[in-house]
């Protein structure tokens, strides 16, 4: 029997002798989906993982089974059946090939073959060995699909079921840690939610419904969690602000889901904080949403509201992984629960990759020159000024407007962009920049968004984030929008400041990795050597161990309410402002360098992250030489071409490839032997060069300017002008009409013939 056949005809009948038939409270999931597989070009994907069996009693996942064809050892299932239990955390897990069953505990590491399949009880008796009516309460209520058809990730249940184990088991301090883009916030939502429809209060009496508080440091975080959980009947909902506690005269109290900021909740009249007009044991489950940016703090302002609300079981959500930087966060909530890292997120195709685009110039160091021209402030000559000095201490403009330039010379200037800047000042003087040299004439195509743009910066984000809408197609900023922008289709990362704390590099690089349709990968442009925090350990590592908190960090003076007053103090000196010499600026001179990262923060080489984008390209041709004598000829290139449409490389995923490798100015041919053989590009205009000579070797004059024409065309346009259909179009636009070509050039076969002739040489071994 092959593996389907064994399924139907030995494994299912076992699991229905076990009690695993269609009854009330026990059901069988089939092709249980667990990763959706890694995203590559052109709407592909790599394989997903999915489980062939997963059992389910009482709303609990039990086991999975891993199933084999009867032709093969059971013990060629094991591998995935643990990988699959691993993932989505279950105690027991199952090969079997209708002949055996080969049962594992993950929890003891006991393995075994056994004679049959346990029954639900005896699965759910084995898996839980203490009643908890809490816990079989949570598991009964059913996720919200908020309209969705597909229920939440494995992830996403793993991390849901990983809390309310917690909370079942009274546990009052609970944490998740999940990189930026995995959907915290609908985690969020569907623990409120069935905390809510169980009525699970502090308690635990089930007469009335919890009061659940969500903080926040940023309104746009707050806001963002308040129109995520609609599905709530509206009374039930909350949105605490100063300006309505004012207008009411107190803090609002008729709800179940409260949202609001860490900064409202510090405010009030007389410096008394708004927070302490609440009981102590108001709320029964608090969510701290970005837990790590200060609010575990023991010295912090924030920690007073935490412990306020201490009789409160608090949920503290993070992106980062334990560091030296947040190592207060853990020791406060504890290990987390639940991890699941940028890593896992695009190796299970839940997130997107990346590429690295390193650029430095010859300025990115300054030491001053009579030459300059001091605008403001005072030189330091004996200074060599570094990255952490720019734009913070002295600005070059012409610096920047060459970074600028850099940046849309090689990005596609539609996609939409974040550039990270050292201070808002310098994210205003980037954004008049863009504005300045892109090719966009719209006056909204870059805006900035900081603290100090108010609400005005509210509403460029909100249309940044539309992605129906282009304009405004770049933002910039400095600390705002590091952490929780959920803007699915941004396509590059500027980075133009120094990012030496590992917490806020993966925020930062968390703003590329939402999926989106169409987005195959995500660029950072790297100005500022910031790609070195791939080689830390701490990129993906283990997490490190606890250390004692340090200070908080100092809010500066005029911070607004959402946190974005997160800026390096302004130096006491007058900001130095140069003016370079024209011929210095003219020197500049930039060399950039595309790297390429794994997920877990290993360097790979181009052809390995190709592959993992696209897979294996199809095997159509045998040899470079198969390759070059198939290109070399219109009809057989076109028909290699139309076999790679068909299973899925048309010319625009090759396109997709050129870019990768940044070879816009060679030929589709460079880009597959690039891909199969690992030879160089060269550019179109190079190939033509080196062929010259032999090209128009033996032609006359009609047929050197005819071929001249078509090779100027091929230089600007790519090998699509070189397809045999048309040469008619060519011909017509060199001479107007067929005629006048068929004169000077002769017949209809002759054309044909000179057409397919030069292009041999275009692309045989000496044309490079």
């Amino acid at each position: 029997m092959n593996e389907t056949e064994t399924r139907a005809e030995l494994i299912d009948p076992a699991l229905v002798a076990a009690g695993w038939g269609v009854v009330e409270e026990s059901r069988i999931r089939r092709e249980y989906p667990v990763t959706k597989g890694r995203i590559q070009v052109g709407g592909k994907r790599g394989l997903p993982l999915k489980a062939d069996y997963v059992l389910i009693y009482r709303g609990h996942k039990l086991a999975a089974i891993e199933a084999k064809s009867n032709e093969k050892e059971v013990g060629e299932g094991v591998g995935q059946a643990k990988d699959y239990a691993h993932r989505l955390n279950l105690d027991t897990t199952f090969a079997a090939n209708g002949k055996e069953i080969y049962q594992i505990c993950m929890k003891t590491g006991t393995e075994e073959t056994v004679e049959r399949f346990p029954t639900p009880d005896e699965l759910w008796d084995k898996t839980f060995s203490k009643q908890n009516e809490w816990r079989d309460r949570f598991a009964a209520e059913p996720y919200n699909d908020i309209g969705k058809t597909k229920p939440p990730y494995y992830y996403q249940e793993n991390a849901v079921e990983a809390v309310l184990d917690a909370v079942a088991n009274e546990e009052d301090r609970i944490l998740l840690t999940l990189a930026t883009g995995t959907g915290k916030t609908f985690i969020a939502f569907q623990i409120a939610w069935k905390l809510f429809q169980t009525r699970w209060n502090l308690n635990r009496d089930g007469k009335r419904r919890p009061r659940i508080l969500f903080l926040a440091d940023r309104n746009i975080l707050a806001n963002q969690a308040f129109n995520s959980f609609n599905a709530f009947p509206e009374d039930a909902l909350v949105r605490i602000s100063p300006k309505e506690i004012r207008k009411a005269g107190k803090v609002p109290t008729n709800g179940s889901i409260f949202f609001t900021i860490f900064q409202t909740f510090m405010s009030g009249p007389d410096e008394e904080p708004y927070f302490g007009d609440y009981d102590e044991d108001f709320f029964d489950f608090v969510i701290i949403d970005e837990c790590h940016r200060g609010g575990a703090n023991d010295e912090g302002n924030w920690r007073k509201i935490m412990e306020h609300f201490s009789p409160a079981v608090q949920l503290g959500l993070t992106a980062t992984p334990k560091r030296k930087h947040n190592a207060d966060t853990y020791d406060y909530f504890g290990e987390p629960v639940y991890v699941y890292s940028l890593k896992d997120g695009i190796n299970d195709g839940f997130l997107t990759p990346f590429k690295v685009n390193r650029i430095q110039t010859t300025i990115d160091e300054y030491f001053y020159t009579p030459d300059d021209e001091i605008l403001s402030g005072e030189v330091d000559g004996e200074k060599v000024y570094e990255e952490k000095d720019f734009n913070v201490s002295i600005e070059i403009k012409e610096r920047e407007s060459k970074r600028v330039q850099l940046f849309l010379d090689q990005a596609k200037q539609n996609e939409k962009t974040i550039v990270f800047c050292a201070t808002q000042q310098h994210a205003a003087l980037v954004r008049d920049l863009i504005n300045q040299l892109s090719d966009s004439d719209n006056p909204f195509y870059c805006c900035r968004v900081t603290a100090n743009d108010g609400a005005q910066g509210e509403e460029n984000l909100k249309l940044f984030q539309d992605n129906e809408k282009t304009i405004p197609t770049i933002l910039t900023t400095s600390q705002k929008l590091s952490t929780g922008v959920d803007a699915r289709n941004v396509r590059n990362i500027v980075l133009m400041r120094p990012c030496t704390n590992m917490i806020e590099f993966k925020q930062i690089i968390g703003r590329g990795t939402r999926t989106f349709e169409g987005k195959d990968y995500f660029t950072i442009y790297d100005f500022v050597d910031a790609y070195q925090n791939f080689l830390d350990p701490a990129w993906d590592g283990e997490p490190m161990d606890p250390v004692a908190p340090g200070p908080p960090r100092p809010r500066p003076e005029g911070g607004d309410e959402e946190g974005g007053g997160t800026e390096p103090p302004p130096p006491p000196k007058e900001k130095l402002k140069i003016k370079l010499s024209d011929g210095k600026y003219r020197a500049i001179q930039s060399m950039a360098s595309t790297t390429f990262w794994d997920a877990d923060g290993r360097p790979i080489s181009a052809e390995e992250f190709i592959q993992k984008l696209f897979g294996t390209l199809p095997d159509f041709f045998t040899t470079e030489a198969d390759l070059r004598k198939i290109w070399s000829d219109p009809a057989t290139r076109k028909g290699l071409l139309n076999k790679l449409e068909e299973v899925g490389y048309g010319l625009e995923e090759l396109n997709t490839l050129k870019d990768l490798i940044q070879a816009d100015k060679s030929d589709l041919f460079d880009v597959l032997e690039y891909v199969a053989y690992a030879i160089e590009p060269v550019t179109r205009e190079h190939r033509v060069k080196s062929a010259y000579d032999r090209i128009f070797d033996n032609l006359d004059q009609e047929q050197r300017e005819f071929i001249d024409f078509v090779l100027q065309r091929y230089i600007e346009t790519g090998v699509e002008v070189l397809d045999q259909s048309l040469l008619p179009q060519l011909l017509e636009l060199k001479y107007h009409a067929i005629a006048d070509a068929a004169a000077k050039l002769g017949g209809v076969k002759q054309i044909s013939q000179l057409f397919i002739e030069f292009q041999k040489y275009l692309y045989d071994q000496l044309a490079v």
